[in-house]
C-alpha cells in the first residue's frame, strides 16, 4: 500500500496529525492497514493519522444494516464493525479514515458533528451549500429539488481511538447506489460535487481542500 509520509504531503511529521494519501486501494487491504495503524496509535507508537484514498467498487455494511437494504442480486457485501448501514465505495469518491486518539472518546455524536463541519467547509470552498439534516448523519444538499446526500460518515471508536470514517462523492458513478438502500435512507437521493457544480471535478482538485479542513477538525478533537 503506497502510503506517503506526512512530509511528502507538505505536513511536518511532528505535527499532531499525519496526512497520508494512498491512491486506489482494495477495501479489505485498506481495512487491514487501518487496524494496524489503529493498534499503533492506541499503543502510543504512532501519531494520529488521516488516510485519504479511493476504493475499487465495493459495498460495505455497518452493524445496523438490514438484509433488504443489501443488493438483491447476490453481489458480495463486506460486513464491517463501523456504525451506520450499507453504503457503496468506488472510483471518484474520496474516502477518509481518521485514526485519531480522541479527547472525548465517549462523545461519538460530537465527533461525527465535527467531521460533518469539516466536510461542510470543503463544500463551501467549491460553492456548494452543504448542511446537516436533523436525525441523519452525513452532509447534505437541500433545495426545492429535495434532500441529496453528498457525503456519508460511519465511525467506530475502540480504546479511545477512532477508525473507519467518511466518504465524499466527488465524481463517482452514482448508479451503484441504486442497487441498495444507501445508509438505510429510502426517501432521499445521492449526489456528487460534479453534479452539483455541473462540471467535471477531480480528486486532485479536492484533496488539498479536504486535507486543510479535516486536518483542522481532527487536531481540534484529538488528544
Amino acid at each position: 500500500m503506497p502510503l506517503l509520509s506526512a512530509a511528502q504531503n507538505g505536513v511536518i511529521s511532528h505535527t499532531p496529525l499525519a496526512l497520508q494519501r494512498a491512491g486506489l486501494v482494495d477495501y479489505e487491504k485498506a481495512l487491514s492497514v487501518q487496524r494496524s495503524i489503529h493498534a499503533e496509535v492506541v499503543s502510543g507508537t504512532r501519531e494520529n493519522t488521516l488516510l485519504l484514498l479511493e476504493h475499487p467498487s465495493v459495498f460495505t455494511a455497518g452493524k445496523r444494516t438490514l438484509d433488504n437494504e443489501k443488493p438483491q442480486d447476490g453481489t458480495p457485501v463486506i460486513d464491517v464493525d463501523r456504525g451506520g448501514k450499507i453504503t457503496w465505495h468506488g472510483p471518484g469518491q474520496l474516502v477518509g479514515y481518521p485514526i485519531v486518539r480522541l479527547a472525548k472518546p465517549t462523545e461519538l455524536v460530537g465527533f461525527v458533528r465535527e467531521i460533518e463541519a469539516g466536510i461542510i467547509a470543503v463544500c463551501e470552498e467549491f460553492g456548494i451549500k452543504g448542511q446537516r439534516v436533523d436525525g441523519r448523519s452525513g452532509v447534505w444538499v437541500r433545495d426545492d429539488r429535495g434532500d441529496r446526500k453528498i457525503a456519508a460518515i460511519g465511525i467506530r471508536v475502540a480504546s479511545g481511538v477512532s477508525m473507519h470514517g467518511f466518504a465524499i462523492n466527488v465524481n463517482p458513478d452514482l448508479t451503484e447506489f441504486e442497487r441498495i438502500v444507501p445508509c438505510g435512507i429510502d426517501d432521499a437521493a445521492v449526489t456528487s460535487m460534479a453534479i452539483e457544480l455541473n462540471r467535471d471535478v477531480t480528486l486532485d482538485e479536492v484533496l488539498p481542500v479536504v486535507e486543510k479542513h479535516l486536518y483542522e477538525t481532527l487536531v481540534k478533537v484529538s488528544s
